[in-house]
Formats: C-alpha cells, sequence, structure tokens
C-alpha cells in the first residue's frame, strides 16, 4: 500500500479550515509572518508554496523581507517585533541565516508561543518533556499525521528512526514514545543497520541518503515513512528508501514525491491556527 500525502493534506485541509473559521467568526484572523533574510531561490519558493496554502485553509500571510547584509541586532529587532504583535500567532524563519549572523542566537529569540516550526530549544524541550511548551518541528509532526490518517496503532510496536537531527529524526522519536512505541533511533553508524531495520513494525527513514536503504533492510508487514529529499548527480530525485525495490515487501510506504514533504506545509498552517487557539485562553 503507498502512503499517498495527499489523502492526508485533504483532510487536513479540511480540518485546518473549519478552525479557521470559527476562530474568524470570534474576530481572530490566523496570522503567519513570514521572516525571509535574502532572495534565496529555495526559500522564496517555499515562501510561494506556503502561501498558496495559506489562502486555501484560510490563514493570513505577513511577509518580513530583511535585506542579506542586515546586521544581528536588526534582525533580533524584527524577531521581538513579531513577538509582541498580537495579530501574528505563528512565525516560520528560514534558515539558514548569514553566516556574520548567530543563528542560534536569533532564532531562540522567537517566544515558543509562536515558534511554529520547532526550530527554538524551548519548542523542542517542550517535545522530549511531552507539554505543549511550542510546537514539533513540522516534518517531524507531519510523519505522525500520515500514521494517524491511515490508522497505524504505534502502541507497543517497535520503531525505528533512521537519523538522529533534531529537525526530524530525534523529535520523531519523542513522538513515536508518546504514542507508546518502543523507539531505537539508529543512524549511518548504527552497526548492522539492516538488521535493526529488518526488526522494526515501523520505519521512519530521516538520514539524507539517497536510496540507502535498500531491499535487504526491510521485510513483510512494516510501514516505511521516507521523509528524505535527496538527489543524484544526474538531478534525480528520491527518498532514503529505494522505493521500487521496496515497495513489494512491506505493508504500506510513503512515496518520494508525494509523501511526507506534501504534507509538511499543511501541518505548518495546522500549527498556525493552533497557535491562535492558545492565543484565545
Amino acid at each position: 500500500m503507498i502512503f499517498k500525502g495527499s489523502e492526508v493534506v485533504e483532510a487536513l485541509n479540511e480540518r485546518i479550515t473549519n478552525d479557521a473559521d470559527e476562530l474568524k467568526k470570534q474576530g481572530i484572523e490566523p496570522t503567519l509572518a513570514i521572516l525571509r533574510v535574502g532572495e534565496r531561490d529555495d526559500d522564496i519558493t517555499y515562501e510561494k508554496g506556503a502561501t498558496t496554502r495559506a489562502k486555501k485553509v484560510g490563514v493570513t500571510i505577513k511577509n518580513v523581507v530583511l535585506p542579506l547584509d542586515v546586521t544581528e541586532d536588526a534582525l533580533i529587532n524584527e524577531v521581538l517585533k513579531l513577538n509582541a504583535d498580537d495579530s501574528v500567532h505563528g512565525v516560520l524563519m528560514f534558515r539558514p541565516l548569514p553566516e556574520h549572523i548567530d543563528e542560534d542566537k536569533v532564532r531562540n529569540m522567537l517566544t515558543p508561543a509562536k515558534d511554529i516550526d520547532g526550530v527554538t530549544d524551548l519548542s523542542l524541550a517542550g517535545v522530549f518533556a511531552g507539554i505543549d511548551t511550542g510546537f514539533a518541528p513540522c516534518t517531524a509532526a507531519a510523519c505522525m499525521e500520515i500514521l494517524d490518517y491511515f490508522d497505524v496503532d504505534c502502541k507497543g510496536k517497535n520503531a525505528v528512526v533512521v537519523g538522529r537531527s533534531l529537525v526530524i529524526g530525534k523529535p520523531a522519536a519523542m513522538m513515536l514514545l508518546e504514542r507508546n512505541a518502543t523507539v531505537t533511533i539508529a543512524h549511518s553508524r548504527t552497526a548492522d543497520l539492516p538488521a535493526v531495520v529488518r526488526n522494526a513494525d515501523i520505519v521512519i527513514a530521516a538520514v539524507g541518503r539517497f536510496r540507502m536503504l535498500d531491499a535487504s533492510y526491510f521485510t513483510e508487514g512494516q510501514v516505511v515513512i521516507d521523509v528524505g529529499i535527496n538527489f543524484n548527480d544526474d538531478g534525480d530525485m528520491a527518498g532514503d528508501v529505494d522505493f521500487e525495490a521496496v515497495e513489494g515487501i512491506v505493508q504500506a510506504i510513503t512515496p518520494v514525491p508525494g509523501g511526507v514533504g506534501t504534507v509538511t506545509t499543511s501541518v505548518l498552517m495546522k500549527h498556525v491556527v493552533e497557535a491562535a487557539q492558545r492565543s484565545t485562553n
């Protein structure tokens, strides 16, 4: 079975739109501020996609664009202004920031209440502690949305997360623990990695290597969530999993493209609306 992201997105968007409409009836306009430094093509492309998705579900976008040579103090001042702006419920800060800026310092100036992509240390601490300090990183949360939509019960299951980044691997592992899975965090240096992955009921592949996980890593009955978006020297795109070799073995798998990445932007909008809901309490 292929877990198509489009199905998850359709259901998510319906819920987000309904929640946004309810907020508007209370006089609250769910608003996302997109903070961009410079004119990176990938940032602009994502910004356009996020704006399109936002309009579809009833979220307002506020664009804050700063020059590439912006000073650290000026950037921090913009972050603090967004923190203080009650009309803004979520802030998406594009990274990496220019080399002359201390990225760790700047990202941690953002209040967790508006950190809808889990970039601050306090938001991540909330994920690890199982409390709503901020929000989980959207890609990790998208993995959970897919599992939930397709009724994958994590309770008591062996889950292996291949990848240990703070953006995906570690928060995804913590979210699986919250769903009562027994979780192993593996990585490219794990001894006999194929055997570790084969022992899993649920696999989240987030190692960032083009088709690294081939058929030797998998067995029947597994659910595979492939987070990877990788390109080879010929410009071909694929996930961390060799989809063609693995699809016929496992019970279910997400495609690349058309899987986790498709869901991530909707999760971003869901977090904005949730932040707006929290602001009413």
